[in-house]
Parts: C-alpha cells; structure tokens; sequence
C-alpha cells in the first residue's frame, strides 16, 4: 500500500468467499463508489466459477465511467495466494449449503421449536457453529502463516464464535467483526426524531449510542441526538406504537422475509427499560420461546419466520443474476449501501477516523461479562489501530438474559474444536428456547449432527 495526494493506492485486500453471490456486491458498490482507496482485490472461494464470475462483476464496475473507485479483481485458486502480502482480509462464507441450513432451522420444528433465523442462537445456530469453528480455525493458521499483519474483517456467522476461534487459533491476529443490526436500530431512532421532534431528515449516524451485549443480542443504555436524550422519547414511541408497531410508509412487514413492525423491541423495552438494538428476527431467538412459541405466536409480534425453502429460491434468483452481472446483461446500480466496512478499511489506512460498533475479544470494554469473551460495543478506528470504547457493566435487568449466551460461547466453542457431543448438549439445553427434556434435546442434536455431518471434522463421525 502506498499514499498519494491523500489517497491508499495499491491496497491489497483478500477476499475469502470471493464467491459470494450478495455480500460481495455490496463490497464492490462501496469500493466503486470511494475514490480514496484503489489496489487489488483476490477473490478466492472453494467455488471457483462463482468467484470467476465476480472478478468479472468487479472488474467491470472498475471500468465504468461512473466508478470513482479503482480495483482490479483477480480470482486466487489458493487461499496462500489470496493472503500473499494482504493488508486486508475479508470473510464472507456459507458454511455448508442451505441443505444443512434446512436442518438447522427446520428439524427443531418437530419438537416444537421454532427459529426465526436459525444462524446464531438455538440449535440452529449451535450446530452451524459445529460446521463453522472447524472452518475458521483453518482460515487463521492460513493468515498466521501467509499475512500474519493483516486486518481480518468478518462477516460470516455465527459472528461471535468466529471471531472467538481467529483469536483462540492466533491471538496475535488483528481481528473485528462488522454486523449491520445495530445500524437498524439507530435508523429505528432517527425515524423517532423525525417524528417525535418534527424534523424534516435525521441521518442514521447523528444518533449517538453507547453499544453493549454480544453480537445480534446488543443493547442501548444510552442514546442521544443532538442534545436530546433519547430514553425518555422511546419511552412514549414504544407507548404509541407497542400495540400496531412500527413500520416506513413504504414497508409492510408481512411482504418481507426480512422485516418487521418493531414490536419485540418496543415490549423488551418497556420490560427492562433498555433498547434492545438488534431485528425482531435476531432478538426473539436469545429469549425465552414467548415470541417464537408457534407461528400464530410470531405473527401476532408482526416478524416472520424465514425459512429455508425462500434462501433456497432466492440463491436461484441470484444465481441467475450473477450470470446476467457476469455477461453485462444487467448492471449493478450505484447507490449507498448503509454498510461501514470500506469506511473502517479507509481509516485504518489512516484517510479518517471512526468510530463504530464491532465484535472483537472483550478486554474490560464491558466490565462484568468474562475476558475473552467476544462482545459488541463501540470502537476508535484509526490508521493501523483499533480501540475499544469502554461501555461498562452490561445492566443488571438484562445481564442474566445475556448470560447463557456467553456461556454457550465457551460451550460450543469447546464441543467443536474436540468433537464433544456431551459438551454440545450441555449448551444446547442452555439455549433459552430449548424447552424440551434432555433426553428430546439428545435426540434432537443427535439427527441435527448426522445431517450435517459432511461438514464436520472425522471426530463426529459415528462408528
């Protein structure tokens, strides 16, 4: 990387699961849409015609008249020569196929439980996690040996444990994770304030939030814009809306897989008078089943379900997509993306600096949760530096909602990495929505590990 009139050049940034049909054309919009920073981007992915396809997307976008930014795509057939002197490297993976996903979400169903995204907390997420940890820990002896230096910035979930195993793999590595969630509550306030203060435009990064909790089970205790303590106006919006809920005029919650009318949070806060700062969807999934307890239940909280059968059609759809991209029947349109990862990527290259909410290891940031343990809270980025912001004690009203979820993090992290299932089922009837009996949660992980057993290590294998 060199610098020049105020810009990075010859930035050299690997891409691990450069395939990615979605996330990465996201990361190239943000790319082609700044014109500080150009260099090389290495896409490398087990799947090599899908990342022969974005280095085909990519390199186009690079071409357009209107891309300020400038980036050669190259596809890597080894994940060495993807790391080969990387200043960065990106981490966008599906572990598995959304065949195993389909057992993550949906053969708790049978037992009763039901999950909203399946990719975090529950079974689901316990036994993607099983699949994943072994993937990661590949991933950083890899960084360990080819960019040791290099900034790692993940995507892939289940975040936390993710970001855990890169650290427990190589505690040197120089490692965060980015989520978007809490960016939609900080939306969630600004619509707040347009409304409640009647301003005509409130921009998402002018709400000041102190961020604590582990990642898609974050929380506010403090929010403020401009002077104005927010605590006290969320407490008469969630009044007003807790009943209907909470949607942009051009939503509807029961049109997307994806959204929701806000009442979770709106009823979490008004239980423990804290903002709960991540979707409905993320949320319901670290509590007690009283939102997920049947689908008669989830729609009377106005989020939805999203199954596995609609991921499946819509890979179809991006499939599809990604030829059409490829072959420049169809262009990608230039807009903002809301995401903060190139930003991070231009202040620790030193062009800005930031501060935003990321996963990493918990050194005292917030002071009575275990170190080590991944937390979320906000962050200084700066040239080569990455600062956690003290946040404090995570509220006694919510720390023992937290609770189990940090413990499952050593649970689960231990099961996967020496294939024990005793320890598996430890955290799995840890998990608050697991209501079942032990010996129904035996049986139960037992049929979730034999259908993803493709992706897991030679030590679950049954004799």
């Amino acid at each position: 990387m060199v610098y020049e009139n105020g810009k990075a050049k010859d930035v050299q940034i690997a891409y691990i699961g450069g395939g990615s049909r979605g996330w990465a054309w996201t990361f190239m919009t943000d790319l082609a849409l700044e014109e500080q920073m150009s260099g090389t981007i290495r896409l490398y992915d087990i799947d090599a015609h899908a990342a022969k396809n974005n280095e085909m997307i990519g390199n186009h976008l690079s071409e357009r008249e209107d891309s300020k930014g400038k980036w050669h795509y190259v596809t890597a057939p080894t994940i060495k020569e993807a790391l080969d002197e990387a200043d960065f490297a990106v981490i966008s993976i599906l572990p598995g196929t959304f065949d195993e996903m389909e057992s993550d979400v949906h053969e708790a169903e049978k037992y009763g439980i039901y999950q909203s995204v399946g990719d975090t907390a529950g079974p689901g997420g316990l036994v993607r996690a099983l699949r994943t940890i072994p993937m990661f820990v590949e991933i950083a002896k890899a960084i360990e040996k080819y960019a040791p230096d290099a900034w790692v910035i993940n995507y892939t979930n289940p975040m936390a444990l993710c970001v855990k195993t890169l650290y427990e793999t190589f505690p040197q590595i120089k490692a965060f994770g980015c989520c978007h969630e809490v960016f939609g509550t900080q939306k969630l306030l600004a619509s707040m304030c347009k409304e409640m203060l009647q301003l005509e435009e409130v921009k998402r990064e002018d709400i000041l939030v102190n961020v604590l909790g582990v990642n898609h089970f974050t929380w506010f205790d403090k929010a403020s814009y401009k002077g104005h303590d927010l605590f006290p106006m969320y407490k008469g919006f969630a009044d007003k809306y807790f009943e209907e809920g909470f949607q942009e005029n051009d939503k509807n919650w029961m049109n997307s897989t994806f959204n929701s009318c806000q009442r979770v949070k709106l009823d979490l806060f008004r239980k423990y008078g804290y903002i709960a700062a991540a979707g409905d969807r993320h949320l319901v999934e670290f509590l007690s089943p009283t939102y997920l307890k049947n689908p008669e239940a989830v729609k009377s909280w106005k989020f939805a379900l999203t199954t596995v059968a609609w991921r499946k059609e819509d890979l179809q759809k991006r499939l599809a997509k990604s030829e059409a991209l490829a072959s420049q029947k169809e262009e990608i349109e230039f807009k903002e993306t809301g995401e903060e990862g190139i930003q991070l990527i231009m202040a620790l290259c030193g062009l800005r600096r930031m501060v935003s909410n990321v996963n990493i290891r918990n050194n005292g940031q917030i002071s009575n949760l275990p170190k080590g343990t991944t937390v979320e809270t906000n962050a200084v980025f700066e040239r080569d530096s990455l600062k956690p912001v003290f946040a404090g004690e995570i509220p006694e009203g919510i720390f023992g909602l937290l609770k189990p979820h940090v413990e499952n993090q050593e649970y689960i992290y231990k099961a996967a990495v020496h294939c024990d299932k005793e320890m598996a089922l430890c955290a799995f009837c840890n998990e608050p929505i697991v209501t079942i009996s032990k010996e129904q949660s035996r049986e139960l992980l037992d049929t979730m590990i034999r259908n993803t057993l493709t992706y897991l290590p030679e030590g679950w294998k049954e004799e």
